[in-house]
C-alpha cells in the first residue's frame, strides 16, 4: 500500500534530473496526493470513533482480587467451593470508629443508624452485623456486604460520604476488601485524563525541542493518539466481550506503551525521510525510500515487543495474562499508525513538515557527508573508531559495577496497605482495627473440608496467628454441601500483611497434614500468598523465554548468531544494572518497603523488548552500510546517523514511562522508575558506546556464520577525525 503512497517506481523522475518524466506520466504524478489523503481521512475516522473508547476502557476493567487470582492456586479453587456456601458476589466493608479516651454512647447510635441505612439499597447487602465494640472500648467496628458486581467505588463513596457527619472527635473509616477496592479503582482513575495528559505534554515538549519545529511534534503525537484510538477499540471491545481480562495497571501500561512506541516509530521514520529529502529532490521518491528503509526496522522492534508480551500468556496470573494481549495489541496499533498514517501525512507536507529548518536538496549527493549534519555523533564515532575497547572495556566495568547491587533489591512482596503511595481511608482503617481489635476480623481464612473430619480440622486450624475457628452453619448445625463444610479461620494480624501470609503457611500445613480431610485454605490472605508465590513461578519460567524469543527474532532480523548473542548480553546486563541501581534508590532515597514479585518480571519484559529496539534500530543500519563499506566503517555510519534519533527516542520512552508515577500505587511507581532509567541506560551507554565498540572491535566476523563474515574489511579504512560539538540529531 505504501508503494501507492509515494507512487511506482515507473512515475518517479531519475534523481536529480527532473525533466527525465515522460510527459504522459505527468498527470498521473500531480494525483499522487489521493492515496496519502484518503489514508489520513481514513485514520481520522479511526480516531474519531475509536477515540471515546478510551475513556470507556475503565467501565471494563477488573480491579478486585478475582482480577488477579493465580488460575490453578489453592485460593482459587477454595473461591469456587465458595460460592456454594455463600453468596461470593458481596465483599465485606468494615466500618471501624475510634475515640480516643473512651467511646460515648452516642457513637454507636450514630454507627448503626448510618450503617443500616445503606441496608437493603442498591449496592449493599440485606444485613449488616451489630455495632462491636473493641476491649479496650476505644473503638467499634460494623461489618456491611457491598455487592461486588456493581460500582465498589460508587457504593463505598457513598457510605463514606454518609459517615463523614460523625460526633466531633470519632474517628470514622471504612476498610477491608471493599474499601481497599474502592480506593484502588479511586487510584486508578487518573488513567483516562491526567496521565495521558502528562505523557501527552512531555512528548510534545521533547519533540519540540529535538526537533525546533511546530510542526512535527504534532504530526507525531497525532499519530500517536489515533494509535491510542485503535488500541482502545479493539481492547474494549474483546475485554467487554471476557476475551481478555483488562484492569487498571494494564490501562495504564497501554497508554504509556502505545505513546512510546508511537513516537519511537516516528522518529526513525521522520529522521530518514530528513536524510533522503537532503539527497532526493522528489519528496514522494524520498518518502518511498524512507519507509522501504525504516520498515524492516520497525517491523522487527515491533515483532519483538509483541513476542515478548505474549510470553506473559505462559503466566498463571489471570491480570499478567490479561496484560500480554492488550499491550501486543497497543504496539501493532503504533507500528500501524506509525507505517500508514505518519508518513502519508509527511509525504503531503513535504519538506515544509520540518519548518523551519527545511532539509535541503543536495545535487551533489555523492560527495555528501553525514558527518556534517551529525557532528556530535560523528566526532563520538571517530573516537570509538581509534579506540574501540577502551570503549567498550569501561561501559561494561560501569554495568558491571551497577549490576554487582542487584542482590539488594527486595522483590519477596509487600503488604496490601503498601501498595498505597497517598494517604487513603482503607489504610488508616486497618491500622485502627489492628490496633483494637483482631486485625484479621472481616477478612477470615477460609477453610473447606470434608464434612466428616470437621472437628480434627477445626483443632488443626488453631495455629499461631489464628485467634478463633468457626464453622458456617445453618440452623445451629454445619452447613454442608456435597459433602464439604466451610471453616473461617480470623487471624491475629491484618489480612492484607505479610505476617498473616506466614500464617496462611502454618494454618495450611497443619489442615493438609489431618487424613482424609483434603482440606483446603482460601481467602483474602491466601490469596495474596499465592498471588505472589505464582509470580515468583512465572517468573522463573517467562525470562528465559523472553530471552529465546527475542534472540530468535534478532538471528533471522541480522542473518547472524554472534550478533545476536552479543546484543543480548548487552541488554541483560543492562538489565542486571538497572536493578541494582533501582534498589538503592527504592532503599535509601524513596523509601519503599520492598517490591512485589511480579516488578522484575514486567520490568524485564519491557526493558529487553523495548531496550533491544535500540540495537536492532543501530545494527540494522550497520548491517545496511557493512553490505556497502565494511563493518567498521557501517559501525562508525551506523552510528553517526542513528545516534540523535536513537538518544531521542530513548528520551521520549523513558519520559512517558516516568508518567506512570502520576498514579500513586507503589507496583507502577516503581515500574516507571525501572524501565525509564534502564532505557536511558540502553539508549545513552548500551546502544551509544558499547554496542558500536564492540561491534567495530570485532568486525566482520559480528555476522558469522553468514557470507558477510567472511567479507574483508577494507584496508585502508581510517576513522574520521573527530568534529566539534554542535548538534545532536
Amino acid at each position: 500500500m505504501l508503494n501507492k503512497i509515494v507512487g511506482e517506481s515507473s512515475l518517479l523522475p531519475i534523481p536529480g534530473d527532473p525533466v527525465s518524466t515522460p510527459v504522459q506520466n505527468r498527470p498521473v504524478r500531480r494525483l499522487r496526493w489521493i492515496v496519502p489523503a484518503l489514508l489520513v481521512i481514513g485514520w481520522l475516522a479511526i480516531g474519531g470513533f475509536g477515540g471515546p473508547f478510551a475513556g470507556k476502557l475503565s467501565t471494563v476493567q477488573q480491579n478486585d482480587n478475582t482480577s488477579f487470582l493465580p488460575a490453578s492456586a489453592e485460593a482459587t479453587e477454595v473461591a469456587k467451593l465458595q460460592e456454594s456456601f455463600t453468596d461470593t458476589r458481596f465483599v465485606p466493608a468494615i466500618v471501624v470508629a475510634e475515640r480516643p479516651g473512651g467511646l460515648e454512647p452516642t457513637d454507636s447510635t450514630f454507627l448503626s443508624q448510618t450503617v443500616d441505612s445503606f441496608v437493603g439499597t442498591e449496592g449493599f447487602g440485606d444485613a449488616s452485623s451489630p455495632p462491636i465494640p473493641s476491649a479496650d472500648g476505644q473503638a467499634l467496628q460494623m461489618f456491611l456486604p457491598v455487592d461486588s458486581t456493581l460500582e465498589v467505588k460508587d457504593s463505598v463513596k457513598a457510605l463514606r460520604a454518609a459517615l463523614e457527619s460523625s460526633p466531633d472527635g470519632l474517628t470514622v473509616k471504612v476498610t477491608g476488601p471493599a474499601g481497599q477496592v474502592a480506593d484502588l479503582s479511586a487510584a486508578f482513575a487518573g488513567i483516562d485524563g491526567l496521565l495521558l495528559l502528562v505523557a501527552g505534554s512531555v512528548v510534545i515538549l521533547i519533540l519540540i525541542i529535538v526537533y525546533r519545529s511546530p510542526i512535527l511534534p504534532f504530526v507525531v503525537i497525532f499519530s500517536a493518539i489515533f494509535a491510542l484510538g485503535l488500541s482502545s477499540l479493539l481492547v474494549y471491545l474483546l475485554a467487554d466481550a471476557d476475551v481478555i481480562a483488562l484492569n487498571g495497571q494494564s490501562q495504564g501500561i497501554l497508554f504509556i506503551l502505545v505513546f512510546g512506541a508511537a513516537t519511537d516509530y516516528a522518529l526513525l521514520l521522520v529522521s530518514r525521510y530528513r536524510e533522503e529529502l537532503r539527497i532526493e529532490k522528489d519528496k514522494y521518491a524520498a518518502m518511498r525510500t524512507a519507509w522501504r528503509a525504516t520498515l524492516e526496522p520497525v517491523a522487527a522492534s515491533a515483532g519483538t515487543v509483541i513476542a515478548g508480551v505474549l510470553c506473559l500468556l505462559l503466566s498463571d496470573l489471570n491480570s499478567n495474562r490479561g496484560l500480554g494481549p492488550v499491550a501486543a495489541i497497543g504496539i501493532a496499533a503504533s507500528f500501524l499508525a506509525s507505517m500508514t498514517f505518519l508518513p502519508a501525512v509527511l509525504v503531503l507536507f513535504g519538506r515544509t513538515a520540518y519548518w523551519p529548518t527545511k532539509p535541503k536538496f543536495d545535487a551533489d549527493r555523492e560527495h555528501h557527508d553525514e558527518a556534517n549534519d551529525h557532528r556530535f555523533w560523528a566526532g563520538l564515532a571517530a573516537r570509538i573508531g581509534r579506540h574501540p575497547r577502551r570503549f567498550w572495556v569501561a561501559s561494561t566495568l560501569v554495568l558491571v559495577i551497577f549490576a554487582l547491587m542487584m542482590p539488594q533489591f527486595k522483590a519477596s512482596g509487600v503488604s496490601s496497605s503498601d501498595i498505597f503511595l497517598l494517604d487513603v481511608d482503607s489504610v488508616a482503617g486497618q491500622e485502627i482495627l489492628g490496633e483494637h481489635f483482631d486485625a484479621g476480623s472481616g477478612s477470615p481464612a477460609v477453610v473447606i473440608a470434608n464434612a466428616d473430619q470437621v472437628d480434627a480440622v477445626a483443632a488443626a486450624s488453631r495455629v499461631e496467628g489464628v485467634s478463633d475457628v468457626s464453622v458456617v452453619q445453618n440452623g445451629g448445625a454445619p452447613l454442608v454441601v456435597d459433602g464439604r463444610v466451610s471453616l473461617q479461620a480470623t487471624l491475629t494480624d491484618a489480612a492484607d500483611s505479610l505476617e498473616a501470609e506466614d500464617t496462611i503457611v502454618r494454618l495450611r500445613d497443619a489442615v493438609h497434614s489431618v487424613d482424609g480431610a483434603d482440606a483446603l485454605v482460601g481467602g483474602v490472605t491466601a490469596t495474596d500468598l499465592d498471588t505472589k508465590t505464582t509470580s515468583t513461578r512465572d517468573r522463573t519460567l517467562i525470562i528465559p523465554v523472553v530471552i529465546i524469543v527475542v534472540f530468535v527474532i534478532l538471528s533471522l532480523l541480522l542473518r547472524s548468531l554472534l550478533a545476536p548473542l552479543l546484543l543480548m548480553g548487552t541488554v541483560v546486563l543492562s538489565f542486571a544494572a538497572t536493578l541494582g541501581i533501582s534498589s538503592l534508590v527504592f532503599d535509601h532515597v524513596f523509601g519503599f518497603p520492598g517490591a512485589d514479585p511480579v516488578v522484575p518480571l514486567f520490568a524485564f519484559v519491557f526493558l529487553v523488548a523495548l531496550g533491544i529496539d535500540y540495537n536492532i534500530f543501530l545494527m540494522t543500519r550497520v548491517r545496511e552500510e557493512a553490505l556497502k563499506i565494511g563493518t567498521r566503517a557501517g559501525a562508525l555510519r551506523g552510528l553517526t546517523v542513528t545516534g540523535g534519533v536513537i538518544t531521542s527516542a530513548g528520551v521520549v520512552l523513558a519520559a512517558t514511562f516516568s508518567a506512570l508515577a502520576v498514579i500513586p500505587l507503589l507496583f507502577l511507581a516503581q515500574i516507571a522508575f525501572i524501565v525509564a532509567f534502564g532505557v536511558l541506560l540502553d539508549a545513552l551507554i548500551v546502544r551509544s558506546l558499547l554496542v558500536p565498540a564492540l561491534t567495530y572491535d570485532i568486525g566482520q566476523k559480528i555476522w558469522w556464520p553468514s557470507k558477510l563474515a567472511s567479507t574483508p574489511e577494507p584496508e585502508n579504512y581510517q576513522p574520521a577525525p573527530s568534529q566539534p560539538q554542535s548538534s545532536l540529531h
